[in-house]
């Protein structure tokens, strides 16, 4: 039997991918806490008000995750936004005292811009004219300042990732959070022409692909075609040109689902159940949970890696320090909200990139993309990141988080009133930094694991990607690496 550590959405996805082989047992999931969901929340305020302290919004184009919603039966509660949605078109950066609207149309790329003074096109120049430089990785920073500039690194990159994992691009890799740009570059010299090159070389295989699958018998035409068929939601939302998409009644509905369908399947979710240290033994993998030994034949972690490397130290100390070595950040996640619309514009949010010196990443207005009544608004503004301790120190009060919270909304967006509700979250250690190597760590961990055959699986935003869908697809991986070592 194959023990998951972690009832997260990663964890909770790894048991029911896992379903899907008729041949195993089903899993049992190993959760510390009471509840199910990790960072995914929804606080329902007595008016019944929905307060997201986690993931709100998914883009559209994660097809694995719509296909996982229309199969638990959610396809009734997806709130569509579309790319004409002003939470789509419309995102703004703070910076010089002023709110910038980034393009989102062709006109706003070729013409300039407040936020740069010139125009996205010209960057073009830029990239033409920076030299390739050969590098196995380097920060984000220094990637990006060498094809397009500084003003493009610190005023618009830098809050983006801010707003992505609240990470400090000095320290970030480029080759694992802008890979397939960094590598596009590697490859032909320049980022623009490199992209052009990889789509022209694009429609020349699908071109090709289509000639073979003419030539191919009538069976194997059908396989093709039933292999291509999407599910209805992925349908529609191409159809429909959806932007992205969240949760009528919040988001904590999909890991509330998905924890409701699989043990309904067999998997035991088992709460309070702390696991205290790992040993792998030739014939079996013994867990010391609250105190008890428990044996399984493989184990799945979604746990995050500094928990798992304090598991494992004791027998596979070099793997603990590679794992120990992926740092985490810590955000603070105040959600207000007002009695009245109140928001000056109609956008997703504004970010704030890091040079301007502000104790806040970045605003959302939930009540615009995911609105629950017409005659309030409802804000998340999120702090800290890299810069919790700088700003905060290592136990700040919530009423002071409050506090700044609610000055900045005021002072960014013109608000002239107090908010009737407030949440404050403090989300410890919440996010990893996939700082410079990480990709050449994710390497030796994985080689480490395979060279010494442990029936270890590793799932979750530790490693390849801190998104919802990401995780999701990581967990459908290590489901499949653990079938693989069954077989």
């Amino acid at each position: 039997m194959t023990a998951i550590l972690g009832g997260g959405i990663s964890g909770l996805s790894a048991a029911y991918y896992a379903l899907e082989n008729p041949k195993l047992a089903p899993p049992v999931i190993l959760e510390v806490s009471n509840r199910v969901g990790g960072w995914i929340r929804s606080v329902k305020q007595p008016d019944g008000t929905i307060f997201e302290t986690g993931p709100r919004v998914i883009r559209a184009n994660s097809h694995d995750l719509l296909k996982l919603i229309e199969e638990l039966k959610l396809s009734s509660k997806v709130i569509p936004i579309k790319a004409e949605h002003p939470a789509a078109k419309n995102r703004y950066i703070y910076a010089d005292n002023v709110l910038h609207c980034l393009p989102n149309s062709l006109k706003g790329i070729i013409t300039k811009n407040t936020l740069l003074n010139h125009s996205l096109a010209r960057l073009l120049w830029n990239d033409f004219k920076a030299a390739k430089v050969l590098k196995d990785d380097e920060s984000i920073y220094n990637f990006v300042e060498r094809r397009f500039g500084k003003d493009v690194s610190e005023k618009m990159v830098a809050p983006i990732l801010c707003g992505i994992c609240g990470g400090d691009i000095h320290q970030l890799s480029a080759k694992s959070f802008m890979t397939n740009i960094f590598e596009t570059e590697q490859k032909y010299g320049s980022v623009f022409m490199g992209l052009v090159q990889k789509k022209f070389s694009d429609i020349l295989n699908k071109k090709e692909k289509k000639e073979v699958t003419l030539e191919n018998t009538n069976e194997t035409q059908k396989l093709v075609k039933s292999n291509n068929i999407s599910s209805l939601l992925v349908q529609k939302a191409k159809r429909e040109l959806w932007s992205t998409w969240g949760l009528e009644g919040g988001f904590e509905q999909l890991p509330q689902t998905l924890a409701e369908n699989i043990t309904k399947r067999g998997v035991n979710i088992k709460m309070k159940h702390n696991c205290e240290q790992i040993i792998f033994n030739e014939d079996c993998v013994e867990l010391i949970v609250n105190g008890k030994v428990e044996k399984y034949s493989h184990i799945i972690s979604s746990l995050p890696a500094k928990s798992l490397a304090n598991l494992i130290q004791k027998q596979h100390p070099e793997l603990s320090k590679e794992l120990y070595s992926i740092p985490t950040v810590t955000i603070a996640v105040v959600n207000l909200q007002f009695s009245e619309n109140v928001l000056p514009i109609n956008a997703f949010g504004v970010l704030i990139p890091p040079k301007e010196e502000i104790p806040i990443l970045g605003i959302i207005f939930d009540s615009c993309a995911l609105p629950q009544n017409s005659k309030m608004t409802v804000l998340t503004v999120m702090m800290g990141g890299a810069w919790f301790e700088k700003y905060f120190g290592r136990c700040s009060s919530e009423e002071h988080l409050k506090m700044v919270a609610v000055k900045y909304a005021n002072k960014l967006l013109c608000i002239n009133e107090d908010p009737k509700a407030c949440n404050v979250s403090i989300l410890k250690d919440c996010i990893p930094q996939y700082i410079i190597g990480h990709a050449q760590r994710l390497t030796r961990i994985h080689d480490y694991i395979s060279t010494h055959k442990i029936p270890l699986a590793l799932c979750g935003s530790s490693y390849h990607g801190v998104g919802v869908s990401h995780v999701i697809l990581s967990a459908k991986e290590a489901v499949s690496s653990i079938n693989q070592c069954m077989i």
